[in-house]
C-alpha cells in the first residue's frame, strides 16, 4: 500500500506528467463527454505501459490506477474548457 506521500507525489507526477497535460489536450480535441474519457483512460494505460518499457509484469496497479483516473479527470477538464469556451 501507498503511504501518504508516495500518494501525493505519484498524483503531482501524474498531472505534471502525460496523462495531466496530453488528456487535457486529448480532451480539448472533441465535445463529447464519453469520447473524453475514453482518450482520458487510453492516455492514462499508455502512459503506464510506456514508462514500464511496455512490460506488464512490472506495472504497479496502483500506479496505474491513479494513472487512469488523472487521466480521465484531465480529458474532462479539457472537454469542458471545449464545451464551455464554444459558448462564450
Amino acid at each position: 500500500m501507498l503511504g501518504f506521500l508516495d500518494f501525493l507525489g505519484t498524483v503531482g507526477g501524474n498531472i505534471l506528467s502525460l496523462p495531466g497535460i496530453v488528456g487535457v489536450g486529448l480532451g480539448m480535441m472533441t465535445r463529447k463527454w464519453t469520447l473524453a474519457v475514453i482518450l482520458g483512460v487510453l492516455i492514462g494505460i499508455i502512459e503506464t505501459l510506456l514508462f514500464n518499457d511496455f512490460n506488464l509484469a512490472g506495472t504497479n496497479v496502483y500506479d496505474a490506477a491513479i494513472a487512469i483516473v488523472i487521466g480521465v479527470m484531465a480529458s474532462l477538464v479539457g472537454c469542458a474548457i471545449r464545451r464551455k469556451g464554444a459558448t462564450v
